[in-house]
């Protein structure tokens, strides 16, 4: 049931815009369904450089927005998009199908438009930005988002931190793995996780200048220290401090490859179809200098979340120990 009203609890400051036609046409006035002020958000130009934005305290899950015009009034919004953000500064577009998504706004003041999303948004900020409004008035606007609170599992990474997941045993000999996070930086280089073997067996999430490279190879020690290891490369401009989701599933040689909802299939090399790494997966960097092919790499700095090592909670488990 995540479906609350997010805004109607908010204090009046909660709320800011690029600008405001009189105190009484201020932001503080743009929650749905209130009368007072002049009922409702307007800037002092109606162009399409104006926005209305609610930091909602905290990251929540958003789920759908709904809008009226400014009561009583011909000041109203027929269309408009959404921005999100974390922080305040650096905004992303909401999207359906890799499209800037334009939402369908009002045809009068007080009835409410109600849009529920294709995907939720977890995100902190958000923007409404008017794209078009009523030809006979002003850009109007009372707004709601619904949605709830976001549990999540964040570690922070400042480039010389690492998590480490020691096994059982001193071998770890795997025909499957899945490796799922969702991961934000600022930084276009950084380890995100590492594991190697002592028969040349390795697997590497790297960040190289702002895309992700996955590295895996299969009981070869020779293409350890080649170029001939298997390597693949997604994203690009993955370094921009929003969230980039990531799944790795490998079943035998045959590996499945995801970031944010693009999928490369490809073979692995090597000799063998399952995967030893020794000790221990290092999650964020890697912790012993001096590995070969190794040494060279930088540790991840920014944050992962939601982090999953064939079903096992790493970022939970470490806050356990």
């Amino acid at each position: 049931n995540c479906d609350d009203a997010l805004v109607s609890p908010l204090p009046s400051t909660a709320l800011t815009s690029s600008s405001e036609l009189f105190n009484t046409h201020s932001p503080s006035f743009a929650k749905l369904n209130r009368r007072d002020g002049a009922g409702g958000w307007s800037p002092l130009d109606s162009n399409e450089q104006q926005w209305l934005q609610v930091d909602l305290g905290d990251r929540v899950e958003i789920v759908a927005v709904a809008t009226q015009g400014r009561y009583g009034s011909s000041d109203w919004v027929t269309s408009y998009t959404l921005m999100f953000s974390d922080t305040g500064r650096n905004w992303k577009q909401y999207k359906q199908d890799d499209t800037i998504w334009v939402f369908t706004g009002n045809s009068n003041a007080d009835s409410v438009v109600h849009h529920k999303f294709l995907h939720s948004v977890k995100a902190r900020f958000l923007r409404f930005v008017p794209l078009k409004w009523n030809v006979g008035g002003r850009i109007g606007l009372r707004v709601e988002v619904f949605g709830c609170s976001y549990k999540s599992d964040i570690a922070d990474f400042d480039g010389r931190s690492s998590l480490l997941y020691r096994f059982n045993q001193k071998l770890m000999s795997t025909f499957k793995d899945v490796v799922s996070l969702k991961f934000k930086s600022m930084q276009g280089d950084g380890v995100l996780f590492h594991g190697e073997g002592q028969r040349g067996d390795y697997i590497t999430l790297e960040l190289q200048k702002g895309k992700l490279s996955l590295r895996i190879n299969l009981g070869d020690s020779n293409l350890h220290f080649s170029n001939s290891h298997t390597s693949v490369t997604l994203g690009s401009l993955l370094d921009d401090q929003h969230w980039h989701s990531v799944l790795i599933e490998r079943f035998n040689k045959q590996v499945n490859f995801t970031v944010d909802k693009h999928t490369q299939h490809f073979r692995t090399k090597g000799d063998s179809d399952h995967l030893d790494i020794d000790y221990e997966l290092s999650f964020g960097g890697i912790p012993v200098p001096g590995k070969p092919g190794t040494f060279q790499r930088k540790n991840f700095h920014g944050c992962i979340e939601n982090l999953y090592y064939n079903g096992v909670n790493i970022i939970d488990l470490a806050k356990r120990r």
